[in-house]
């Protein structure tokens, strides 16, 4: 299917046909839209919120680089800066490869299926970095932080890997660099012991000062191999090899597994 491709510029520094806001961009997708919308970014700091309907599908935003691209906002893509509730990720499928994000606070937040691949997490302070929504076993929600690199401000052991926001939330980190601001216990239970009993914290062969197993909380898990395996590739995400939506319809190119 063909594709359509929106330009966004600061006010000034694109082409007359491009929207001045991220926002503009999706507005313009129509709700319920059948095929990939390419939303390119130009080079600058979009200080704004940036919010997409649940039903606009197969929307691909693309910045220059990390450094060079920023959505911002101070109420609350390449790289997403915010210290509390930064991504809201709580419907649908998502994929972010080599994207920025910083926070302290839930800073990766919903109930959405989600796969983070070669990200940087910064973590800016004392909190969590994430807080999955599943509410039962039924949902095959989770999110998916695949050779990821988390660092902090300098101190030591003052960020939890994340807390469940439903009590079945769901997180994987699997070949991530954990820099020493990871809490050596790893997870938090919301201050509730009963969600140690349904939270599926995961970790898989992470690397860093921060990924030491040995005090992490004995309610989450270090994932053998065979049990990883479902976590390593984007068919975490795009499990239907017959009908891929991921693989055929990004403006990249992107292979099923690497």
């Amino acid at each position: 299917m063909a594709q359509q491709v929106l330009q966004v510029a600061p006010p000034g520094q694109g082409d007359v046909e491009a929207f001045p806001t991220v926002q503009a961009a999706i507005d313009a997708v129509p709700l319920g839209n059948p095929t990939r919308v390419v939303i390119r970014l130009a080079p600058g700091v979009y200080k704004e919120p940036v919010y997409v309907a649940k039903t606009k599908n197969f929307i691909t935003m693309v910045g220059a680089a990390p450094e060079a691209t920023v959505i911002s906002w101070d109420n609350c893509a390449k790289r997403i800066n915010h210290p509390l509730d930064t991504l809201y990720l709580h419907h649908g499928k998502q994929y972010l490869r080599d994207c920025y994000i910083e926070g302290h606070c839930d800073f990766i937040f919903g109930n959405s299926v989600a796969l983070m691949e070669h990200c940087h997490i910064h973590c800016k302070a004392a909190g969590y970095i994430t807080a999955h929504n599943r509410k039962s076993t039924s949902e095959s929600t989770g999110y998916v932080f695949l050779r990821c690199q988390i660092t902090g401000n300098g101190e030591a052991g003052y960020m939890f890997l994340g807390r469940p926001w439903g009590s079945f939330g769901r997180v994987v980190f699997a070949h991530t660099f954990m820099d020493q601001c990871v809490q050596p216990s790893g997870w938090h239970n919301w201050d509730k012991s009963e969600n140690e009993q349904t939270a599926c914290f995961y970790e898989y062969r992470c690397s860093g000062p921060g990924s030491c197993s040995s005090d992490r909380v004995a309610w989450c898990k270090q994932l053998p191999d065979d049990e990883a395996e479902q976590f390593l590739s984007h068919t975490f995400i795009d499990p239907d090899l017959d009908r891929p939506w991921l693989r055929q319809m990004m403006a990249t190119r992107v292979p099923a597994s690497v």
